[in-house]
């Protein structure tokens, strides 16, 4: 059995403080502010971290506020589903804080059709109704994609990964809501056919 000399001690406490140090960094960066709330005008705004913000003492309540979400949206078309974004463009207090959210309302047997979300990871909650849900791999082991898909219904959750092909069908004979939480200001969107 080795002995560990005493004189070696501060050189393994170095090497674990450093090694420790590389965990502890290795996360996203934080925000160089508090906030950014967004402006139209940059004139009046100040130039940070690539974005033109307002100046913070111009700041409100009123900037971090969104009402909305209750209004039920329009399903009557080809699909009987309505999606009603809160973004930063609609709630300038979310910019560059990484998310936004959304109302999705469900005509009877309503599809949010198939789609990604190359910037974000969706999570969704059924608020009421029954819904269908599910996503498909891009890869997997055995060479084929796989469906992963549940029934869900008032209170239920289910994340969508970022990136992956994913649905939402309303499979009730009544009105269905969903609340989605997204892990970007802007979602990006890009429906499958």
């Amino acid at each position: 059995m080795v002995k560990m000399g005493v004189e070696l001690v501060p050189t393994y406490v170095a090497v674990l403080l450093a090694m420790a140090s590389i965990v502890a960094f290795a996360t996203d960066p934080t925000q160089l502010q508090d906030f950014c709330v967004g402006v139209n005008n940059p004139v009046e705004g100040v130039f940070v971290n690539g974005l033109f913000c307002t100046n913070p003492a111009q700041v409100t309540a009123d900037h971090f506020l969104f009402k909305g979400l209750n209004i039920a949206g329009n399903t009557n078309n080809k699909q009987g589903s309505n999606v009603t974004l809160v973004n930063a463009a609609k709630l300038p207090g979310l910019n560059t804080l990484g998310i936004s959210i959304a109302r999705i309302d469900f005509a009877p047997y309503g599809l949010n059709p198939p789609h990604t979300h190359p910037r974000a990871t969706e999570i969704l909650t059924v608020i009421e109704g029954t819904l269908y849900v599910g996503f498909v791999t891009s890869n997997s082991a055995n060479g084929t994609n796989q469906l992963f898909a549940k029934v869900l219904n008032q209170g239920d959750v289910f994340v969508f990964p970022q990136g992956l092909i994913h649905f939402q069908l309303n499979i009730g004979e009544t009105a269905a809501v969903s609340i989605s939480g997204l892990a970007a200001k802007t979602r990006g969107v890009e429906h499958r056919r």
